[in-house]
């Protein structure tokens, strides 16, 4: 749990990188994750040489083991003068980051130029994912003296606040929070607590493999991965655990700075090597289909995108431009058989009368299960966004299975619905993941009622209407007024109330 101690000093450090200019806060962060991630490889390194020490093995190095590679350790160059920390990050580790290979950095000659790496006998296997998407990044913090308070301030958290693993993670999602877009196409970060309710409702487990393909900041996968180990940790496989550390998570996006930010905020979560890959997803650049078991995701609502490089099978499902739409038939397309999806759509998705917005309600009802619809209110997304949203849950069967739909109207989600979000007791989220988890019990709820089933014959006969309203009744409670005659005799005395204040006032005169 992130303690407003903790907070206060991210804030301070983050105000400090404002001071030097650098004002966005994507390039704040992405600065940020650099810096955490030359600090985690040196703790790596001091993990192996402990290790190393009590086993009498000899294991690889991150680091050479000249003293030009030493120098580029956190521990060593942290407590320096400004000017030198400044001069080694950007002209040694910084550099060295960018081409490291099988999990080595290479090393450096006496006169400072870079030693090529041998690619015999390196593979990307000993690389984590944020380091194959370094290659393009760039170096931006302004002066040594901002890098140095940077580094004291994170220093002085990782040995003080966050020594845990969970709460490094805690302490980045924090720093995500105050994002406010991520990328060019409507992309806005999903809030931790609407994520984590959608990871209820899907329930993974270790033998999933679990994909998001607009991954943005891999919050979804994050969440997934703490729903996982806190169900399921205690009983895992060593096998469980090796699908968990890799393959088990996959993210897409087409935003190199996102996949920096997602690959490291996954490995703060016990995730080293996750498949975080650069891809338009609904592109013809993407041919998955049948391999996942579970899919999460929030996609980008905002605009349309080249007709021309939509892959043509999700076109044959919904024939669109509009990315809402396609990134529905590409789950479908992406899932195995029995694979679960919980995803984000706009409230337009679920009531458009066009074609295309018709075809795809059809295809998810007629040729699937979709079991939930959960309308949220439009504050979910405040203040970046005041989009009125919905979850849609279902499962790919190719073979139908829809024989009615759980509606629920959240109105509530434990905070405020204005800009300032704050936090509030009112809150749905414990109610909807009870109700889903019994759904038998939801059978006898009325229609005026939170939640209820509607058949599904009733929703093809609305033409695939999903929208809330459409089917939720309104009980009217009839109001009792008092007769014509009372209302004019109170009327009458208020009336001489009124004439014998006048006198009273017009007497003291």
């Amino acid at each position: 749990m992130i303690t407003g101690t903790i907070k206060n000093k991210i804030d301070k450090i983050w105000t400090d990188i404002w001071a030097g200019g650098i004002t966005n806060p994507l390039t704040v962060i992405e600065q940020l994750t650099y810096l955490m991630f030359i600090r985690s490889l040196d703790e790596k390194e001091l993990e192996t040489e402990e290790f190393e020490n009590m086993t009498g093995e000899k294991m690889a190095k991150i680091f050479p083991q000249s003293q030009a590679g030493q120098s580029m350790r956190w521990s060593k160059f942290k407590n320096s003068d400004p000017r030198q920390i400044y001069d080694i990050i950007s002209q040694r580790v910084f550099p060295a980051i960018k081409n490291m290979k099988g999990g080595a950095l290479p090393d450096f000659s006496e006169n400072g130029e870079m030693i090529e790496q041998e690619d015999d006998d390196l593979s990307q296997n000993g690389s984590t994912a944020f380091a194959r998407y370094m290659s393009d990044a760039m170096f931006l913090v302004p002066t040594p003296q901002v890098l140095q308070k940077i580094i004291t301030g994170l220093d002085d958290l990782y040995e003080n606040d966050i020594a845990e693993l969970d709460m490094q993670g805690d302490l980045y999602e924090y720093m995500l929070g105050k994002l406010a877009t991520a990328g060019q196409n409507g992309q806005f970060r999903t809030p931790k607590h609407i994520r984590d309710m959608m990871v209820e409702l899907i329930a993974p487990t270790p033998n999933d493999t679990i994909c998001d393909p607009a991954c943005g900041t891999a919050g979804f996968l994050v969440s997934a991965a703490e729903y996982v180990r806190a169900h399921y940790e205690a009983e895992m496989t060593s096998e469980q655990w090796d699908h968990f550390s890799g393959k088990m998570f996959t993210g897409y996006d087409i935003d190199r700075t996102m996949l920096r930010i997602s690959a490291m905020n996954l490995m703060l979560h016990s995730i080293g090597n996750p498949d975080v890959d650069y891809k338009d997803s609904v592109s013809k650049q993407n041919q998955i289909s049948d391999k996942y078991t579970v899919c999460l995701a929030n996609p980008p609502f905002k605009g349309t995108i080249d007709a021309e490089s939509i892959n043509d099978n999700l076109k044959a499902v919904t024939n669109t431009k509009k990315t809402e739409l396609l990134f529905l038939a590409l789950f479908l397309r992406m899932l195995k058989k029995g694979g679960r999806c919980a995803c984000i759509v706009p409230d337009g998705v679920l009531f458009g009368s066009s074609t295309a917005h018709k075809s795809i309600r059809k295809e998810l009802i007629e040729n699937h299960q979709l079991c939930a619809v959960i309308s949220m209110p439009s504050g979910v997304f405040k203040p970046y966004a005041g989009v009125s949203t919905a979850v849609l849950v279902f499962t790919k069967t190719g073979a139908g299975g829809t024989d009615k739909v759980w509606f629920y109207d959240m109105k509530a989600d434990g905070f405020s619905l204005d800009d300032k979000r704050s936090e509030i007791a009112d809150n749905d989220i414990p109610d909807i993941i009870h109700r889903f988890a019994n759904l038998n019990a939801e059978e006898t709820r009325a229609r005026t009622e939170q939640s209820f089933f509607v058949p599904k014959q009733e929703i093809a006969d609305n033409g695939y209407d999903l929208s809330i309203n459409k089917y939720k009744k309104t009980e009217y409670v009839p109001v009792e007024y008092p007769s014509s005659e009372e209302i004019l005799n109170e009327l009458d005395e208020l009336e001489k109330k009124i004439s014998a204040g006048l006198k009273e006032l017009r007497g003291m005169l």
